[in-house]
């Protein structure tokens, strides 16, 4: 390991990717294991919580690790898919110890952690060497002064807080993909997760929301005040709200929707009008539609957004006014690609093709499968029986609906189970 460094800060090891020795990505670094005795004892960093196919976190023993340089983790290999479940006796430092208050007793310092270091000792161990702490902004700071300090010269390390902040935390975890976010909240502890929630603005929290499992998703929601958890709902996509209100209780869901914006709620109980697995009830309102009139250079602008999906940005939807949905007459779709392949300055129109019948509200899962794996399709317009496009149906849309609820649980990528390697009990006592 004489090229890795002699001392690594964790927030920067966070979202690495992990190889094994063939190179091959096995997974990305999402916290470290800790066994935190005592202020005094640097602790024994015992292993990484890794993230794998499926958003499947596991533990990866330091011993399992051969390297580690800039930018990336090496391991032998050697991995065992056990989900990771967190023992009494250890800590995570990304999701426990950041943003806990300490004191500096040589200065009389006072503020929270912001990151840790650790360091290999000679004995080949990995301990905690280093804190990093910042202390509470003052006057017209936007922050205040930072300290780096050795571990044993640092107080509180141990002790847990009742309100402990989370303001380094969500740094860390605005630097993520919201799925990757939902997936490290999901493991956080109640009193973590409800500091975090209570800090995250409200699009990026309704962004993770979108990504938690139903369960996660009612109990952050029913701890919410009223007034905010219908701002969140509004931020999120029609399609994700109308689901999550379905499994709130009754008159949970009508308090929400009398406090949403109108126009936002009633594209909400529109969605909620049809029936359940049907591509009306998986649809979102708010494709890309324009007119008629539209030139191609207006299409290229709109599927530029970059709050888009792939998915929905790949069609072009054009209607007759009104074109919010449900619109006027539904003409056709356009592709990215053939949109391309045309001059900027001419109408949408002329690229349109209008040889697929779109789907209707009512067409099962089964339906909408096979309508957009005959056509080759990333999405497909949804329109009624007087012809007004209500919506679209994407392919992220239909697998969130087709794969069971679990499907992270038990999705395991061929030949990284091996048995009788990476027992959980190893290298972690």
């Amino acid at each position: 390991m004489s090229t890795t460094p002699s001392r690594v800060y964790a927030a920067k090891l966070v979202g690495l990717p992990i190889y094994d020795p063939q190179g091959d990505q096995v997974g990305k670094v999402r916290d470290l294991v800790v066994a935190l005795r005592s202020e005094v004892s640097q602790p024994r960093v015992l292993g990484l919580v890794a993230e794998v196919f499926g958003r499947r976190r596991i533990f990866v023993p330091m011993t399992r690790v051969t390297n580690i340089d800039s930018g990336q983790v090496y391991t032998t290999g050697l991995l065992n898919m056990r989900r990771f479940e967190q023992r009494s006796t250890e800590t995570l430092v990304i999701g426990q110890m950041l943003d806990r208050t300490v004191t500096i007793p040589s200065s009389g310092v006072v503020g929270t952690i912001y990151d840790v270091a650790m360091e290999q000792e000679r004995n080949r161990d990995w301990v905690l060497c280093r804190v990093a702490v910042q202390e509470p902004a003052r006057g017209f700071r936007r922050r205040g002064q930072t300290h780096v300090v050795e571990w044993r010269d640092v107080e509180g390390l141990t002790r847990r807080e009742d309100a402990q902040g989370a303001t380094h935390l969500i740094a860390a975890l605005n630097e993520m993909r919201p799925a990757d976010a939902a997936n490290m909240i999901h493991e956080l502890p109640p009193e973590r997760r409800t500091a975090v929630v209570a800090a995250l603005d409200d699009e990026r929290l309704a962004d993770v929301l979108e990504e938690l499992p139903e369960e996660d998703q009612v109990e952050i929601l029913e701890h919410l005040d009223s007034e905010r958890a219908a701002d969140i709902l509004e931020e999120m996509s029609p399609d994700d709200a109308a689901d999550l209100i379905a499994d709130l209780p009754p008159d949970t869901a009508a308090t929400l929707l009398d406090l949403m914006e109108p126009e936002e709620a009633e594209d909400v109980r529109r969605l909620m009008s049809y029936a359940e697995h049907t591509a009306g009830a998986m649809m979102t309102p708010e494709p890309v539609i324009l007119g008629p009139d539209a030139t191609i250079a207006d299409a290229l602008a709109h599927v530029r957004n970059p709050d888009l999906t792939p998915a929905l940005a790949a069609l072009v939807y054009v209607c007759r006014q009104p074109l919010e949905a449900p619109t006027g007459k539904f003409l056709g779709v356009a592709h990215i690609q053939r949109l391309l392949r045309e001059p900027p300055s001419t109408l949408v129109a002329g690229a349109l093709d209008d040889s697929m019948d779109p789907l209707r509200p009512t067409a099962s899962i089964e339906q909408v499968a096979a309508h957009l794996a005959t056509y080759n399709l990333v999405a497909a317009p949804v329109v009624d029986d007087d012809g007004h496009l209500v919506g679209a149906v994407t392919v992220d849309d239909l697998l969130d609906h087709m794969l069971p609820e679990n499907w992270r649980d038990l999705v395991l990528r061929p030949g990284d189970a091996r048995p009788g390697h990476g027992r959980r009990g190893v290298s972690r006592g």
